[in-house]
């Protein structure tokens, strides 16, 4: 399966969020949850464990758009959402720079 990737054109009017969230099974689903009842689109997302194993660092790359502060203080309320804040210091084009990584790899078998 290949990574989905934002094309640059898209890029230009969404914003990262950066979630310290508690590791364990369920918080993607809630986090994820959270955004689709509310039908806002994730255009990104990568998350990756911290080396204290407890916690993990997520960065959603999101449409910029008005209801997104509500969406922000609605993920603050979350009981696995230990931390927000938006990253305007992180290119948007993380994720771009990723996809190389990702697109040619195939699917392991269980």
């Amino acid at each position: 399966m290949n990574a989905s990737v934002p094309n640059r054109h898209s890029l230009m009017n969404t914003t990262l969020l950066e979630l310290i969230v508690r590791n364990h099974p369920g918080t993607m689903s809630h986090v994820t949850g959270l955004f689709a009842r509310r039908a806002f689109n994730l255009e990104a997302i990568l998350c990756v464990p911290q080396p204290d194993g407890a916690t993990s660092r997520m960065l959603l790359l999101v449409a910029n758009e008005p209801r997104l502060e509500q969406v922000e203080r609605q993920l603050e309320r979350l009981h696995d959402v230990l931390h927000v804040r938006h990253r305007p210091d992180l290119p948007a084009d993380v994720f771009d720079r990723m996809a190389p990584a990702w697109s040619g790899a195939e699917a392991v078998a269980p």
